[in-house]
């Protein structure tokens, strides 16, 4: 028999050298060895024993000489054939090496330390049960009852149960572990270990039955259903404005793919959605529920990963990593609030989820839905041009209206003689409120104090030393501090330069808090941004507390915008609608309506209807005012023409080239020798190319970083071309410090 040669991604390996790695399969390791499994491989010149995973197995090589596997990690696969396939193509789409799709993939349990062993073992738990039958256990019982009480004690209960945790069974008979030891010594009772799965905190009662929908509901699901029925790949939009219902289509839905022996996903944007999430689908459908986020411990994303890939849960909620959960049979994906950001990951490899799931849905044959109140450009336009089926939920689900929004103009409060973040009209609208007994939500999207602090006799400004960013105040502590790099120092009692008086200029969500404290000293505020959510221990903690204890007024940054369900909340105030509008992003626009429509929509979701304040400077904006009319397709078409001017998707695809290191000058070098390459190849002609253009926050701890835009039509022509010119430049050694990486559509 031919000795067999494994294809395996090696881990070791940089960008440019990354391909499949031929090595020889020992015998002894060849039952093990088979694609999808982990091994141990000498790798470079120094033999340096490194991780690696088989893609495939041949019977022969190109080359003559091949170094053998070391070891076999797994007893059976971690990947399937499917997920293999999906990591090859994450390398062509996202610029990056197999291995680092791979561990986008697999939880961090299952990977291994510098000494061997895994990070997070298997749990299990100790068992007893009786060796004889329950009537003989119940007469010795009786007859060890006055000489053994503890042992008659432990037979009794056992004589009850199948089978108990040995644990438990001590703790409630009060017997020792001796009288446990003696039984199993008299072969009465034997011990043996099963596993146990480490969960995050599910709905514990009585399965629900599913919500009934309405009519718009129900035309919604019967053509999503006929659709998903179809045994074919395809793609829908459901866009419903914010409180009709989808997720009560999204049920159905998923319960049609149960009743099939199908599994479905459903990924939402932020980890604060999830916990409410899970306990809304989990009172539905129970066990099947299985979350996966990064705010689970190792162990319970690692048992959470189980469960999924052998069967136990089918159905997946979680945030952008649950697009990789290992799910067989998969019937459906659902991606909610499809338009967000945090679908797209900063680090390697840079993907999109939605891109991943329009992968699987392919490779499935099942249907991708992309539900929001607030669309992305792109899938509107592919709903209108028909690629993608497109469903409207045009009306709230209670049949309330809309809130009603006023606008309020900035520069009139500041002729007024307000200076503050609460504008008259937003104070008036919140001391209605207190009267009432009703709830707002306050939407800030800057946490800290003040943005900035400057000298108003020199001018000097606190700048962070690593980063070319103002540091932000924070007044709970006194401390500026860096949002990017975590720099933070205490604030002088005075100018630093010239002794002058320091101005505190900007408002963040601790200002605020501060500010409604002043204007309602007896009303409880709760502050919900990135600095109260570590020491409350999570999202949910502080939801739970501002619906529970029906806290008057809720303050905080984007965590607050959206998916959120509290039929006390009749109110909401957008206290800077200008703030992202001018970004300098082509989303801009699209991110400012979004934010303003979805945190307007937290208002009036029950009985009671519902008002918005905006706070703007600029009260005309074409964008704000559309937002205040919850008019999604007047933007749309407004936004769409933008688009076509600029020649940004979906008229055309942009990808880029971003170095990065500590010498600016040998950065700027690097982006324009990448930008004459490109501009030398023959698919020139088809890219337009901008660039160096710095990026808004050109200095991050002390790197630089440098971008060159490319606009075009990405086929895999060209973007094997930005492949190469990536590889070229970064094994150029005059560019020696200079990190280069290819993305698409970039966010920042």
């Amino acid at each position: 028999m031919p000795a067999r040669v494994a294809k395996i991604a090696v881990s070791a390996v940089p960008y440019w050298i990354d391909r499949p790695y031929d090595y020889l399969v020992p015998e002894e390791l060849a039952e093990k060895a088979v694609p999808g499994a982990r091994v141990y491989v000498p790798f470079a010149r120094g033999n340096r024993r490194s991780e690696g995973i088989i893609l495939a197995l041949a019977d022969h090589s190109g080359y003559e000489q091949l170094k053998s596997v070391l070891a076999v990690l797994d007893d059976s696969p971690v990947l399937s054939e499917e997920q293999l396939k999906l990591a090859l193509f994450m390398r062509d789409r996202f610029f990056c090496t197999v291995y680092d799709a791979v561990k986008a993939m697999l939880p961090a349990g299952l990977w291994f330390r510098e000494d061997g062993k895994r990070r997070v073992n298997d749990k299990t738990v100790e068992m007893a049960r009786l060796t004889v039958p329950a009537e003989d256990a119940s007469v010795i019982a009786d007859g060890k009852r006055r000489r053994s009480p503890l042992q008659a004690a432990l037979l009794d209960m056992l004589c009850s149960f199948q089978a108990l945790p040995s644990a438990d069974l001590l703790r409630h008979t009060g017997a020792s572990r001796t009288s446990l030891t003696a039984l199993c010594k008299q072969e009465l009772v034997e011990l043996y270990r099963v596993e146990a799965y480490r969960r995050p905190a599910v709905h514990a009662g009585e399965e629900e039955p599913l919500p009934v929908l309405n009519g718009e509901q129900q035309r919604a699901f019967e053509g999503l259903s006929e659709l998903a029925l179809s045994g074919k790949a395809g793609a829908a939009l459901l866009f419903g404005v914010t409180g009709s219902g989808k997720t009560s289509v999204y049920m159905h839905l998923i319960r049609q793919q149960l009743d099939r022996g199908r599994s479905a996903l459903l990924l939402v944007p932020e980890i604060a959605l999830t916990p409410q999430m899970i306990q809304t689908f989990s009172a539905r459908f129970g066990d099947l529920v299985a979350v996966m986020h990064s705010s689970l411990s190792v162990g319970e994303r690692y048992d959470e990963w189980k469960r999924i890939k052998c069967g136990k849960a089918r159905v997946i909620i979680g945030t952008r990593s649950a697009v990789f959960a290992p799910a067989e049979e998969l019937g459906l994906i659902i991606i909610d609030e499809e338009q967000e950001e945090t679908y797209k990951s900063e680090n390697t490899p840079r993907y999109n989820a939605r891109d991943i799931a329009k992968f699987r849905c392919a490779r499935a044959d099942c249907l991708l839905l992309l539900g929001s109140a607030t669309p992305d450009i792109v899938s509107r336009y592919n709903a209108q041009t028909g690629r993608y089926a497109f469903f409207t939920l045009p009306s709230r689900y209670s049949d309330t209206g809309l809130p009603a929004v006023r606008i309020v103009d900035m520069k009139r409060e500041l002729r007024r003689g307000n200076g503050g973040c609460i504008s008259s009209v937003l104070r008036q609208e919140l001391a209605e409120n207190l009267e009432r007994g009703e709830q707002s939500i306050l939407f800030l999207n800057r946490r800290g104090a003040h943005k900035l602090i400057s000298c108003g006799e020199c001018g000097y400004t606190y700048k962070c030393p690593r980063c070319s960013v103002s540091l932000t105040y924070h007044s709970f502590n006194n401390r500026l501090m860096c949002h990017y790099c975590g720099y933070s120092r205490r604030l002088d009692p005075a100018c630093p330069d010239c002794g002058g008086m320091l101005n505190f200029i900007g408002a963040g969500t601790q200002l605020v808090e501060e500010e409604l404290k002043e204007l309602f000293p007896d009303t409880r505020v709760l502050r919900v941004d990135t600095d109260t959510v570590a020491p409350a221990g999570s999202h949910e903690q502080l939801f739970r507390q501002f619906r529970e204890e029906n806290i008057p007024i809720m303050v905080g940054t984007q965590m607050v915008t959206k998916g959120l369900n509290f039929e006390n909340v009749t109110l909401v105030g957008v206290l800077s609608a200008d703030q992202s509008l001018y970004a300098g992003d082509y989303r801009a626009g699209e991110r400012t309506f979004s934010l303003i429509t979805q945190v307007v929509g937290r208002s009036g979701r029950g009985e009671k209807p519902g008002r918005a304040v905006i706070q703007t400077y600029t009260p005309d904006n074409e964008t704000i005012c559309q937002a205040a009319r919850q008019d999604y397709e007047d933007f749309f078409a407004s936004e769409l023409e933008l688009r076509r001017l600029q020649g940004t998707p979906p008229f055309r695809d942009l990808l880029a080239v971003t170095a990065s290191g500590q010498d600016e000058d040998n950065v700027v070098r690097a982006c324009r020798a990448v930008k004459r390459r490109l501009e030398s190849a023959p698919q020139g002609r088809e890219m337009t190319l901008l660039g160096p253009t710095p990026l808004p926050v050109v200095k991050v701890n002390n790197r630089y970083r440098y971008r060159i835009n490319i606009s075009c039509r990405a086929t895999g022509e060209i973007r094997n071309l930005i492949s190469q010119v990536v590889i070229a430049c970064s094994t150029d050694k005059s560019f020696k410090g200079v990190s280069l990486f290819a993305d698409n559509d970039p966010w920042d």
